[in-house]
């Protein structure tokens, strides 16, 4: 009919990165409160029930959310992970986290705000995204121990406290302020670990 305005039409993996990434924007700019159905489907140009094309409710979208911003940690991580494992891995895979953090932090302080009274949250966050990163931290250092790697066994207990504090160290820099510099933060973090892995002071950042 004349005048009538015709929707483009997306590919299904099209129109699921477009409410992602509206959900996403809403988190930067707002908080977990703002992360209604209406509101991410207000910053699209789809229909709002279709939403629910892609997602059966909103912690579906949060935990394809966290899904995909803990895909980039790994990538980035895989340097130590699963590398050679030694200072100047872990010097690069302290890097590489902060410069995701630049790109995410908002998201993950306001899912990292929410776990605190949305069960929901911290079940996909608090015991999804974060606790993933302490089990393949104790594996690591169980593993680099074991391989005569490591001067001395790091505890699971050490794992989680170095997971946690970096985790919150970064909420509090990057989190707050996506515009800093990435460079002392990471530099920040990595005395931190090489003095609790390799028992000595780090490499110097590059």
């Amino acid at each position: 009919m004349p005048g009538q305005v015709r929707t483009r039409q997306r590919r299904p993996e099209e129109a699921e990165q477009e409410i992602l990434a509206a959900a996403e924007t809403l988190l930067r700019e707002g908080s977990y409160a703002d992360l209604t159905v209406a509101n991410i489907m207000g910053r699209t140009g789809l229909a709002r029930s279709s939403f629910y094309v892609y997602f059966s409710d909103l912690p579906a979208l949060l935990r394809r959310l966290a899904s995909r911003i803990e895909g980039e940690f790994l990538e980035v991580s895989d340097v130590w992970l699963t590398g050679p494992g030694d200072e100047d891995a872990s010097l690069r895979s302290t890097a590489g986290i902060a410069e995701v953090y630049v790109r995410h932090g908002p998201v993950l302080e306001a899912l990292g705000d929410a776990a605190a009274s949305q069960p929901e949250v911290e079940e996909i966050f608090r015991w999804g995204v974060v606790q993933h990163f302490i089990d393949a931290v104790v594996h690591r250092c169980e593993e680099q121990y074991a391989a005569g790697r490591f001067p001395h066994l790091i505890s699971p207990e050490v794992c989680h406290a170095l997971v946690l504090m970096t985790e919150r160290y970064l909420a509090d820099t990057l989190g707050r302020d996506p515009g800093q510099d990435p460079g002392p933060v990471a530099a920040a973090l990595n005395v931190v670990w090489s003095k609790v892995l390799y028992g000595r002071d780090p490499l110097p950042t590059p």
